[in-house]
């Protein structure tokens, strides 16, 4: 992971007063240890007209692997070494920028205290960021800051051009700014382009979001760790960015009630309703009640999952495989499901299965014997008719055929489909319906149709940025009828959420019978 940050001299300094605002000197090459690897600070070049400061961290797969307590299996050892994390700017990296760049965020400088408020031309490169989102919602967060962006998608394989893209970007900033600010800008959102952080979100995020984001924490009751920059620049710019929903909700990872929280105290700092960019169906927790005291309703996700579970019940199912379980919103309804023995989640990111594992497993103690790793063995040690604490979690995806995936009642493909390329739904339709053939299948997926209803998305736009394609009513009917004949299935429909009588309903659903 690395990150450059290159000045030029103004007529009031030379380039080289950069290290002194970094409070690290030019002529001197420095390491820092962190938990996870080794973060350098060097100088490219250095001279009176240009200088350039480098920040490179080295992660260390073994030193980040001893940091992990509660999970060791094989599967998720493996995962250790085959990810991103040795060359993608994610939290890893803002959590290093943090420290070693401290006094820089915070705005201090003893030498040269004349320097921390005085804008700089300057250019930050990093050139690997991911963001699924793509380049215009790059260009969207940073170019209301005054940066002018340059965002080139980084392709999956030079030498296979067909191949594609990638979802990294190589990102390029450049304007005049105070250097704290623009560190802050970084802090803030890599993260949040990433969506996803390597430990574990707290409220002590809150604060940590709103003091990078300008404002100045004054909660008596705020906590500080060491990841912290306590940066107090005072400019407000997060209150007053219009992507500042987005941003909270990526930062916090979508944690409902610490995104309400930061929203609130965001709109006291701008005078916006404090509810803006609430209302997300990704935000997945007790009903919100209005001022006057009543019940908004369920979420479309709500909804969704509650469809889902009617279903089931309705069919007498008694295991449930949840392909695609993402962070564990549905499982976390399964669990509580007295009427299911077996309940099990797959998915192919690790890091969302962590999520789900946190979310499943609140309440038991790491110490218990009957606390279930994070990845569940191909062979199952329960003895057959009790019904488990929590779920088994699995690596594995919807496209390769698993032994593990048989001897369920029902396989849920809630809103997963829509994700993998066309290409790939012979695959998917091997694996679940020819391979483990469960009895029943249920598969959820957003109706194109009802796109026009939602206000900002524009023709032809999809719901989401990972999203491959979405189906109008014909289409998925015609995907789903081919799929119950082939495989001997019969299906059925359903409508999800609030239906139209010319668009139908926003979320389409499939019960196939075997």
């Amino acid at each position: 992971m690395l990150l450059t940050i290159t000045t030029t001299a103004t007529p009031e300094a030379p380039a080289t007063d950069l290290g002194f605002l970094l409070q690290k000197h030019p002529d001197r090459a420095q390491s820092f240890e962190q938990s996870f690897g080794t973060a350098h600070v060097f100088y490219p070049e250095a001279t009176e007209e240009r200088c350039t400061a480098a920040l490179l961290l080295e992660v260390d797969p073994q030193a980040l692997l001893r940091t992990r307590t509660s999970v060791s299996t094989p599967d998720f050892a493996l995962a250790q070494y085959v990810n991103d994390r040795p060359f993608a700017t994610s939290s890893l990296f803002t959590v290093a920028l943090g420290r070693v760049f401290r006094s820089a965020l915070k705005g201090d400088c003893r030498a040269r205290p004349e320097l921390v408020t005085t804008p700089l031309p300057l250019e930050l490169r990093l050139p690997a960021v991911p963001c699924r989102a793509g380049a215009d919602k790059a260009r969207a967060l940073f170019e209301p800051l005054g940066w002018r962006v340059t965002a080139e998608p980084v392709p999956l394989d030079p030498g296979l051009p067909d191949w594609g893209d990638s979802h990294y970007l190589s990102l390029t900033l450049t304007g005049e700014q105070v250097l704290s600010e623009a560190l802050s800008h970084l802090y803030v959102l890599l993260p949040a382009m990433d969506g996803n952080k390597h430990y574990w979100v707290d409220r002590t995020e809150i604060d940590k979001l709103l003091r990078a984001g300008g404002l100045r924490v004054t909660d008596p009751e705020a906590e500080t760790t060491e990841e912290d920059p306590d940066t107090e620049a005072g400019s407000r710019w997060l209150a007053r960015h219009p992507e500042r929903a987005w941003i909270t909700r990526r930062y916090l990872n979508r944690r409902a009630t610490y995104v309400r929280t930061a929203l609130a105290r965001l709109a006291e700092a701008d005078d916006v309703a404090e509810d803006e960019g609430v209302d997300d169906p990704s935000l997945e927790e007790a009903p919100v009640v209005t001022p006057e005291g009543e019940e908004r309703p369920p979420s479309l996700a709500e909804q969704r999952a509650g469809a889902v579970l009617a279903v089931l019940r309705a069919e007498g199912v008694s295991s449930v495989l949840d392909l695609g379980c993402g962070s564990g919103a549905l499982l976390t309804k399964l669990v509580a499901d007295p009427t299911l023995e077996r309940v099990t989640g797959v998915d192919v990111d690790t890091v969302s299965l962590q999520m789900a594992h946190r979310r499943t497993c609140r309440g038991c103690a790491p110490g218990n014997r009957r606390h279930r790793n994070l990845f569940a063995d191909a062979e199952g040690t329960r003895e057959k008719g009790t019904r488990p604490p929590r779920p088994d979690l699995l690596v594995g995806s919807a496209v390769y055929r698993d032994a593990r995936f048989a001897g369920h009642d029902a396989i849920v493909l809630m809103e997963v489909v829509e994700h993998l390329d066309p290409a790939r739904l012979p695959a998917l339709e091997e694996t679940v319906f020819a391979s483990a053939r469960p009895r029943i299948v249920v598969v959820t997926t957003p109706n194109a149709e009802y796109n026009v209803h939602y206000e900002g998305l524009a023709d032809g736009a999809f719901r989401h940025a990972d999203h491959r394609f979405e189906w109008n009513r014909a289409e998925f009917t015609l995907w789903a009828d081919g799929v119950a004949e082939r495989n001997g299935y019969t299906v059925r429909y359903l409508p999800v959420g609030p239906e139209d009588p010319t668009t139908g309903s926003p979320t389409q659903m499939g019960v196939f019978t075997r």
